[in-house]
């Protein structure tokens, strides 16, 4: 064992710790989409991962108290959106409570599914939801890629430190 290094001050476990680490973990930028009963609903996530190539499956996860949640919860299949990095202030309008997600000026249609899809993004997919897993407030959404388009052009959009960033050279 080497000599004891300087580890600052340790903090027990809490939300403010997960969120104060996970701030400094730059992480790329997505929107999730899905029809709801009254319309299409959508919400801004930092947590979407790559989950198996084969088959083709990834996961989000979304708090149980989100407005979009009641939708996701039932919809079988969702859009998944990389946002670039021209797309900020989309990214902050899918992250505000009670904001007009789908008005003006968002522009989508209806996808593959009856899933709403984003216009303008860096690539997008339509999938099908595979499992729901409970974890702690949130659950954590698998779904199985059924089809997309990774041909948008530009830099990806990053979240990092409370902010919206482009990638720098």
């Amino acid at each position: 064992m080497t000599a004891a290094s300087d580890l600052g001050s340790p903090q027990l476990a809490s939300p403010d710790l997960l969120r104060s680490v996970f701030r400094r973990h730059a992480a790329g930028v997505a929107v999730i989409t899905a029809s709801g009963d009254t319309g299409p609903v959508g919400f801004t996530a930092t947590s979407l991962a790559s989950v198996s190539a084969e088959p083709p499956m990834l996961s989000f996860g979304i708090g149980t108290g989100a407005s979009s949640w009641p939708a996701i919860s039932r919809a079988d299949h969702v859009g998944v959106h990389i946002l670039g990095e021209h797309q900020e202030e989309l990214a902050a309008t899918f992250a505000r409570s009670g904001a007009d997600r789908f008005g003006a000026p968002t522009a989508w249609r209806e996808g593959p599914e009856g899933v709403p899809v984003l216009d303008d993004v860096l690539a997008w997919m339509v999938c099908r939801v595979h499992a729901r897993v409970p974890a702690g407030d949130h659950r954590i959404v698998v779904a199985e890629v059924r089809l997309g388009d990774p041909a948008g052009a530009g830099r990806p959009l990053l979240y990092h430190q409370g902010r919206f960033n482009g990638l720098r050279d």
